[in-house]
């Protein structure tokens, strides 16, 4: 058995792994079984004591009694978030192609465009639908072939043709960078789960919606433009005294004209009073539970003892928690209704690996808009040598920028898009002209992520819906139900050949091909990969490219024996000879798997990482498992029957 014992441990290593990988898939399986089944009681017992209630009102109760069981246990977003994932052919949703309208586009940023200009824009735009080819390309070239000179509608008289083809390509392509930005933001807000949104070609872009069905309300979604506000953010002191009311309130300690009783406070006294509060329940030794029921505010929105602003660092697994908290009749009694709450977009790692978002505290009317915004551009600064971006915006914006930033020197403003802020900067001095710049960025890449953000206010050219359809739910779980069956099927007739014409050597095979799927779903779930249908063909044919490395295995220990061998020695022999043949099947297999990942989209890539996993899975078990199971038989004297 020495001789066999590095090879178990491993071999139980890859087992171990795999099913507490997929035992995620399982709990989250299990999971949404019981929220189903609670689901189903809940609308139950609602119509029975109230028959009359409106389909609205009974669905909102449901989903409140649903999001309690969530927000009670935190294994069901865990499991969720690390079970295997479906595609939108299995788990049913919208999957829809948007273009940009480049058309538009040019059409907005000419000047002073004529018939001549409309009339060439329009050929070019029919042309592009033919052809698929770029309209700025089209458009361009046929303003040539008239013998216009570009620079009649765009630029300036001293732009040659091409410096302003390159300018229009780079607006085109920027357009359908900050379309996909803002798409991206939108399905975040809106709460899908592992959504799907990819760009296809020079201007379409590819979005899959897994579980959505509501399909107005998803177009509304996506063709709406992002909204970016400018908000004060409101002075620390002012913002811990209301903190300090909503956490009173939540515990039942605070009356409604309490809210001025210490307003001569200062922040930092606020901060020192909140945190000594925390260090008299430590010295208390008061369990978590218990100093949640004393400060239920503080204890899910920490504040920085050392910090010079109010923020407070909240988990991302209690935010749902605490903006129910915020929602409670109590809390709105206290908290003023000029003002509101909002997360940073971006999170931080906190010591112990959990993300925090940042908590503001901001006026609830914007002081300016982003339609203001003409242009934003990501750069280094040449003084500082750290990223910034400059913004510029039109004639009205600057004047209400000059007129904001001169009254608020020192305060920091909060640059808003879609409900999340991405920046605070301080007003450093009043700005005239309606030029600024943000600094603050950890680098250029996020300094450019910024410029999408900002230009993202006011999007440049619409955005066209040129495909969608919806797959249901019971679609969906049918894809499921049949391509279970399916490998099922295939997986049952490999065997019954493989046993019937290789005896007890085809029952190892069998068992070999349980190890390769286990490990293919396995890292499927480890990698966070999606399963679609192409991928359960993969699944498939990687067991049929398991029984192939088999079958050379076999025939060559058949011949082995033949000439008079062992079994011993004919396995290793086999084992040995066969590897090549082997090796370069599946190597020649795994470069075309890669090409397809590499160059396909969407179902493609899907057959393509299930097949590549599948290939690499065989492998192991056809040249690790089912060795070390035919070499113990031979080294225990077992009968093994090849046929």
């Amino acid at each position: 058995m020495k001789q066999f014992r590095f090879r178990i441990i491993i071999i139980l290593l890859a087992v171990a792994l795999s099913v507490y990988l997929l035992h995620f898939t399982y709990a989250d399986y299990q999971n949404s079984k019981h929220v189903t089944e609670v689901e189903d009681a809940t609308r139950k017992e609602i119509l029975a004591k109230n028959p009359t209630i409106s389909r609205t009102n009974l669905e909102k109760l449901v989903e409140t009694k649903i999001d309690s069981i969530k927000m009670a246990n935190p294994s069901y977003a865990s499991d969720r978030a690390k079970r295997i994932k479906l595609g939108l052919d299995l788990q049913g949703g919208m999957y829809m192609v948007m273009e940009v309208n480049t058309a538009k586009l040019l059409e907005k940023l000419a000047t002073n465009p004529d018939q001549t200009f409309k009339q060439t824009l329009r050929e070019a735009e029919n042309e592009s639908k033919v052809s698929e080819a770029d309209i700025v390309g089209l458009f361009t070239r046929k303003l040539q072939q008239k013998g216009i000179r570009l620079s009649r509608y765009f630029g300036s008289v001293r732009d040659d043709d091409d410096k302003i083809i390159s300018k229009l390509s780079d607006q085109s392509e920027d357009a359908v960078k900050r379309a996909v930005e803002i798409i991206k933001n939108r399905v975040d807000q809106y709460g899908v789960s592992e959504p799907s949104i990819e760009r296809q070609g020079s201007r379409r872009i590819i979005i899959q919606l897994p579980g959505v069905a509501k399909e107005e309300e998803a177009r509304q979604l996506l063709q709406g433009s992002a909204l970016l506000e400018f908000k004060l953010v409101k002075e620390p002191q002012f913002t811990v005294n209301i903190m300090q009311k909503i956490d009173e309130a939540l515990a039942g300690k605070v009356t409604t004209d309490s809210l001025t009783n210490d307003s001569t406070k200062t922040a930092e006294n606020k901060i020192a009073d909140t945190n000594k509060a925390k260090n008299d329940t430590s010295q208390k030794q008061l369990s978590k539970e218990e100093f949640a029921k004393q400060h239920p505010f503080f204890a899910i929105a920490m504040l920085n003892p050392q910090g010079q602003t109010a923020e407070a660092y909240v988990k991302e697994d209690n935010k749902s928690r605490l903006e129910y908290m915020l929602s409670r009749p109590e809390v709105e009694k206290v908290m003023p209704n000029n003002v509101e709450f909002k997360y940073s977009a971006k999170s931080i790692i906190g010591e112990d690996g959990a993300k925090y978002f940042l908590l503001y505290m901001v006026n609830k009317n914007p002081e300016l808009t982003g339609g203001v915004i003409t242009d934003a551009q990501a750069n280094i600064d040449p003084q500082t040598s750290s990223p910034v971006v400059y913004m510029q915006m039109n004639a009205e914006g600057a004047r209400d920028w000059a007129r904001i930033t001169g009254s608020n020197i020192g305060n920091r403003i909060a640059i808003v898009l879609d409900n999340v802020i991405y920046s605070a900067p301080t007003v450093q001095n009043k700005i005239p002209n309606g030029n600024s710049q943000i600094s603050g960025m950890q680098n250029l890449d996020e300094a450019k992520l910024m410029e999408i953000v900002l230009k993202a206010g006011a999007l440049p050219a619409p955005v066209d819906f040129i495909e969608e359809r919806t797959v249901g739910p019971s679609l969906g779980q049918d894809s499921v139900s049949k391509g279970f069956n399916s490998s099922l099927i295939g997986y049952i007739l490999v065997a019954i050949f493989m046993v019937v014409y290789y005896q007890k050597a085809g029952g190892v095979t069998g068992m070999s091909i349980v190890f390769t799927v286990l490990f293919i779903l396995a890292a499927l779930a480890g990698f966070a990969g999606t399963l679609t249908m192409p991928g359960i063909a993969g699944i498939v044919l990687a067991i049929g490219t398991a029984v192939d490395s088999n079958v050379l295995i076999f025939e060559r220990i058949r011949e082995e024996l033949a000439v008079g061998k062992t079994m011993k020695s004919a396995i290793q022999s086999g084992f040995k000879s066969s590897f090549s043949a082997i090796f370069d099947s599946n190597v020649t297999t795994l470069i075309t798997g890669i090409i397809l990942y590499q160059f396909g989209s969407g179902p493609i890539q899907g057959f393509a990482i299930t097949l590549m996993i599948g290939i690499l899975a065989s492998l192991f078990s056809s040249l690790v498992i089912t060795r070390l199971v035919f070499e113990y038989m031979a080294e225990k004297g077992y009968n093994i029957s090849i046929g």
